[in-house]
């Protein structure tokens, strides 16, 4: 097989090493034909080289279709390094990936992900250029996980609008799988907006939370007690992946919206969820937030000039109206929102090809 046959429609895919910090990083670079390419630096312990490369693959494309339909001036590509955050992170590795990121003279920016920090990317910029998400001290964005969870919010209103008539998820059930940062923001837009939430994470420090801020929200055993639960919504929220066999045969949702990305464990389960009258909300169209939230820092960067978070924070509520466009035209095509949403990113994509290529 040729190694570019594994490439998956990306313009470039570079490995980086580096044997005195212990450095394996691989950055993905999907398309850049609406401008550089964005997408945060996940860290995690991967069980080898060929699982983390298809993890970066799928979550650049994944990139590029959620600046397209986001309207934003840039394009899609993500990086993994290989390690377990908690051991292996030290200033050494991030100085070096920094390196790597600056070696690519600004065809990609990056940003916090999974196993990355708002802190990791203050030290990265100290030998990068091309780093958002930085601090607030640093005339950065900050947390991610703010817009993030209220694009998914009103993704979620949008569905509930669509499916019941109402946009609201007052006295709705929500099942939210993943207590992180968007997690818990997301219970925060949810409990004030009168939704009864039930919940589910592995980890203890997620549980003391839940018991100190929202002693009224319900655990769960896991996710597929959770699934199994009596829901209106679920929201998967942690790694991707989540919709799989299992999780659809005991699913009682009848809307499935969550911040995770590529919540699709294969191409198909979208229709399998459609053919149930399961309303599924296109993920990289709902958890957008947060590549608008880096993207308005990733322009002002550009121009020379600061983030603006009301300004990001009214791109970020228009999730909304882009969830109801999306979920109207897949009605109109007899198609699944995930469809719609490919067609509506790709439609932008070729536009753009087409005014300035």
């Amino acid at each position: 097989m040729s190694v570019f046959s594994e490439l998956d429609g990306h313009e470039q895919v570079i490995h980086f090493s580096d044997e005195r910090s212990g450095l394996r990083a691989i950055i993905a670079i999907h398309n850049t034909v609406c401008g550089p390419a964005l997408g945060g630096t996940r860290m995690y312990p991967y069980a080898d080289e060929r699982e983390a490369l298809a993890d970066v693959l799928r979550l650049s494309r994944g990139m590029t279709y959620k600046s397209a339909v986001a309207k934003l001036d840039l394009g899609g590509g993500k990086a993994v390094i290989i390690g377990d955050p908690a051991v292996d992170k030290t200033p050494q590795l991030l100085a070096a990936y920094a390196r790597c990121v600056q070696s690519l003279d600004g065809r990609y920016l990056t940003a916090c992900d999974v196993g990355t920090t708002v802190e990791d990317m203050d030290v990265l910029a100290k030998g990068c250029d091309f780093v958002v998400g930085r601090s607030t001290e640093q005339g950065g964005s900050g947390d991610s996980s703010v817009l993030t969870a209220l694009g998914v919010f009103q993704g979620m209103r949008a569905c509930a609008g669509h499916r019941w008539g109402v946009a609201s998820l007052r006295a709705r059930r929500v099942g939210v799988a993943g207590v992180g940062k968007v997690g818990r923001r997301l219970i925060e837009h949810l409990r004030a907006d009168g939704a009864y939430v039930i919940a589910a994470d592995p980890d203890p420090a997620a549980h003391a939370w839940l018991a100190h801020s929202y002693p009224e929200v319900e655990l769960a055993a896991d996710t597929a007690a959770l699934a199994a639960a009596e829901l209106d919504v679920f929201a998967p929220c942690a790694l991707g992946g989540a919709l799989d066999d299992d999780l659809l045969a005991v699913l009682t949702a009848r809307i499935v919206c969550g911040a995770a990305n590529n919540q699709l464990a294969y191409p198909g389960i979208d229709k399998q969820l459609r053919d149930r009258g399961v309303l599924y909300a296109p993920d990289f169209v709902v958890n957008a937030g947060g590549v608008i939230q880096a993207g308005d820092e990733a322009m002002a960067l550009m121009r020379g000039d600061h983030f603006h978070f009301p300004r990001a924070g009214l791109r970020a509520a228009e999730i909304f109206d882009t969830t109801v466009t999306i979920l109207r035209a897949a009605d109109d095509a007899d198609i699944t929102p995930a469809q719609a949403a490919d067609r509506l990113a790709e439609e932008r994509i070729d536009h753009r090809r087409a005014v300035y290529c």
